[in-house]
């Protein structure tokens, strides 16, 4: 497997480095779309609005339109938005599983019932949110069979579609650790899970990436030098794992206190 991207996870004063890698696979057929007529390959170019002329990958960059023309953006401009964030899964807090609804993953379809379908609709609704269980189905939307989970979530049933067995990738591929962890170490990172436990709240997370982005954007505009902070994320060494543990959880309580 090749990893999509490299950076560290963190908890505390705790990081650790990690590659991500997708979970899973697309089952769907590659089909090619061509010409009716003679079967030949439809091919897309990367064309030059104003000469018409196609241009390559190596000289293509992104651009947000300002006025008359286009502050243009570098990588750098993007990982400069938010430095820790483009490099750090940053565990803020720990909730409860049940906590989370369905309708917080990343594919939910709302089902709205048609004509006639009510009084049904609201059966199944009922039943489900009663019993408390979600409705496992399969079905097929833009030539592809789906194996989906159906629930309620806010009196509406929401369908959120899930992965069939063979697109989830073996872990046995990664390169896992096999270090011994001691029951202390354990212990003091579960009184930190624990210190970071909280009731889930939508309102206190929110995407702040844009801003940033858009702050870099104006500067830019403006003919000045985007003001950024530095991020450097280190691995915790082993042998400093309980130091570190222990001063996140001194931190925790002094933050708790103020």
């Amino acid at each position: 497997m090749r990893s999509i991207w490299n950076g560290s996870i963190s908890f505390g004063l705790v990081s650790i480095p990690v590659k991500l890698y997708s979970g899973s696979e697309d089952r769907k057929l590659d089909l090619d779309m061509l010409d009716r007529r003679d079967q030949g390959r439809i091919r897309y170019k990367r064309v030059n609005e104003d000469t018409g002329k196609e241009v390559e990958w190596k000289d293509i960059v992104k651009g947000f339109k300002k006025d008359e023309g286009y502050v243009v953006l570098e990588k750098e401009d993007f990982e400069k938005a938010n430095m820790k964030k483009s490099k750090t899964i940053d565990i803020e807090e720990f909730i409860e599983e049940k906590e989370v609804a369905d309708v917080l993953f990343k594919k939910p379809y709302f089902l709205e019932p048609q004509k006639e379908g009510g009084k049904s609709y609201n059966l199944l609704r009922n039943a489900l949110k009663k019993t408390k269980k979600l409705g496992v189905a399969t079905f097929v939307m833009r030539q592809k069979e789906h194996l989906s989970l159906v629930g309620v979530y806010n009196d509406a049933l929401v369908l959120h579609v899930i992965r069939f067995a063979d697109e989830i990738r073996n872990p046995k591929e990664l390169k896992l650790p096999k270090t011994k962890v001691q029951k202390k170490e354990v212990d003091m990172a579960i009184s930190l899970i624990d210190q970071y436990t909280t009731s889930f709240s939508f309102d206190k997370f929110k995407d702040v990436y844009n801003e940033q982005l858009q702050k870099i954007i104006d500067s830019k505009a403006a003919g000045e030098t985007p003001e950024t902070e530095d991020y450097d994320s280190k691995p915790t060494p082993a042998k400093d794992l309980m130091a570190q543990l222990k001063a996140s959880l001194d931190k925790k309580k002094k933050n708790k206190a103020s």
